[in-house]
């Protein structure tokens, strides 16, 4: 099967208008830094602090555009080091999920759940969905072949959707079990 981009998400916000607001002023508006590899979605200027009850992160990348409900995307093991609850969730799936205190320059927001271990998935158009013979929610295994660590990731949830681009998302700790390079490719296995 032909092989595809993997790349590793880093610890990551995102947030309402509202919050966003609370955060950095009136009337704030992102300042897009860089465009990312999903289209419409952009790693913006700005970063929060994510403060847990035993440490905190300091600069945490907000992406964008806001959404609907602030929420809070970081690997299990930075949960474990502030003390955090995050459950492994599809993106958006907050719902009594871990809580945590956003601290931006103006303002704190104080959320009582969004914080979440993204489960690892691929991204997918309708005409990449029938060339892998695969579909929308369908949970896959995806192989990374890489210097001395190459495994096979299970539990991966296919998106498929018009608007995705080609893409398996894995966070920096499943990136780093893996061995993952900045070029790094998988192929689903059956």
């Amino acid at each position: 099967m032909k092989p595809f981009i993997v790349e590793t998400s880093a610890r990551h916000v995102h947030v309402s208008q509202k919050d966003l607001e609370t955060l950095f002023g009136a009337g704030y508006e992102l300042k897009i830094k860089k465009m990312l590899s999903q289209p419409g979605q952009y790693a913006c200027e700005e970063r929060v602090d994510v403060v847990g009850p035993k440490k905190t992160l300091t600069g945490v990348s907000i992406l964008g555009p806001c959404r609907k409900e602030t929420q809070v995307e970081i690997s299990l093991t930075d949960a474990r080091s502030i003390g955090v609850s995050a459950p492994i969730r599809e993106s958006g799936d907050i719902a009594g999920s871990g809580a945590c205190k956003l601290v931006g320059p103006c303002g704190e927001v104080e959320i009582a759940e969004g914080v979440i271990a993204a489960k690892r998935h691929i991204h997918m158009t309708c005409a990449d969905a029938v060339e892998y013979d695969v579909k929308d929610k369908d949970v896959v295994s995806v192989k990374i072949e890489s210097d001395g660590r190459s495994l096979i990731f299970g539990d991966v949830v296919v998106r498929v959707n018009d608007t995705y681009a080609l893409a398996m998302h894995i966070d920096t700790d499943e990136s780093n079990a893996a061995g993952c390079g900045r070029a790094q490719m998988g192929e689903i296995v059956k």
